[in-house]
């Protein structure tokens, strides 16, 4: 099942590096260099590494 058309963008807390990378159009490399610069905030849970959605919509609006 695909929850991802059950959830509303201002529900969600955190996306994956690939979700985020259909979000923001941009490249895997290009969301690192990202996160090391601290432009996007991310969270680890286990092995699983999140970027914060409000860190993709604060990133999005400065670029607006």
């Amino acid at each position: 099942r695909d929850w991802s058309s059950d959830v509303c963008s201002s529900d969600l807390v955190s996306v994956t590096i690939e979700e985020a990378k259909r979000l923001t159009g941009l490249g895997r490399t290009t969301l690192y260099a990202l996160m090391a610069e601290g432009k996007l905030k991310t969270t680890t849970i286990g092995r699983r590494r999140l970027v914060l959605y409000s860190s993709i919509e604060k990133l999005v609006g400065e670029t607006a």
